[in-house]
């Protein structure tokens, strides 16, 4: 496959302040590369690097075969996490304008109804709706039929459905071999467009894999969680496996679906009520909160020791 885009040893810093501590990764062509990581964590820094908006202080990156500020714009497009258009344009007159920048570009009416604002077509940009503006932002992204798209937290302000729409289009567009650098702190996003994530926590990308891969090495293992109408302690001892109790939960680590039916007989044997069983699969949350949640805050799952 081709790489469209490669970074080597990335590091940029602000004052005393280091955002990207020699950040390394390469994204193929028609591959959705989502990176996730808290806020403060250089996220943003990192797709400004990528993309020529900020000279790194060391390393070295290649876009489309050349340095950032060097590559065709043509072939680009970058929908930053700021992007203020003109409010008193219309929300076709926004993309229109964009649209006006390069020698060719897409139907304005087809792109809008792609990314669900065809309703809003009409009204003045600074009326719009946050999603409405967000998405109005996307359609001017796309309206050159980029061959490289970033999208710095394409979806945040939209409501689920035009996420959703949102998330069709990405994936039409990859299947047709556009490339797509993503961050997000969605991890339901990353899981479902992603053929790998990357996560960056200070400056430092710290995993990068498939999201199946990674959940594989860093989420756990399944749960069963069970709401109990009494005192946790009791269910905990009655379960005979590893827990840990998290308010009015037991939480049992391990366990598959086949051993859910024991489970529900031993509880039942020990007079433990309970309003409600959980079971659940490790997830991309679960992967985020094991490598970088410890960093930023403590993850309130992991407060109670296990008891046996």
């Amino acid at each position: 496959m081709t790489t469209v885009l490669a970074a080597e040893g990335v590091r940029k810093a602000y004052g005393e302040t280091t955002a990207l501590d020699g950040v390394s990764l390469s994204v193929e062509a028609g591959e959705v590369f989502a990176l996730i990581g808290p806020n403060g964590a250089g996220k943003t820094t990192l797709v400004r690097s990528l993309t020529g908006t900020v000279e790194s202080d060391d390393g070295t990156v290649e876009l489309l075969g050349s340095r950032p500020r060097d590559a065709d714009e043509s072939r680009l497009g970058v929908l930053p996490q700021s992007f203020s258009p003109p409010g008193r344009l219309t929300a076709r007159e926004v993309v229109a304008y964009y649209g006006g920048l390069y020698d060719e570009s897409r139907d304005v009416d087809e792109v809008m109804a792609e990314v669900g604002v065809t309703d809003a077509a009409d009204t003045w940009y600074e009326n719009c709706s946050g999603g409405q503006q967000r998405r109005t932002c996307l359609g001017a992204t796309l309206v050159n039929d980029p061959d490289v798209l970033f999208l710095d937290e394409p979806t945040t302000g939209i409501d689920p459905a035009g996420r959703r729409t949102l998330w069709d289009r990405i994936e039409e567009l990859a299947a047709g071999g556009t490339t797509v650098f993503l961050t997000t702190h969605d991890m339901s996003e990353a899981e479902r467009l992603a053929d790998r994530v990357g996560l960056l926590a200070d400056g430092d990308l710290v995993a990068v894999g498939t999201p199946g891969e990674l959940v594989r090495e860093h989420g756990g293992d399944r749960r069963l969680a069970v709401t109990v109408d009494g005192v946790p302690t009791a269910a905990a001892d009655a379960l005979g496996r590893e827990t840990r109790i998290d308010g009015d939960r037991v939480v049992a680590e391990g366990v598959e679906p086949g051993d859910i039916g024991g489970i529900v007989e031993a509880l039942d044997r020990a007079g433990i009520d309970y309003t409600e069983l959980a079971w659940a699969e490790p997830s991309l949350e679960d992967v985020y909160m094991e490598l970088v949640g410890e960093r930023y805050g403590p993850d309130p799952r992991r407060q109670v020791p296990a008891t046996d």
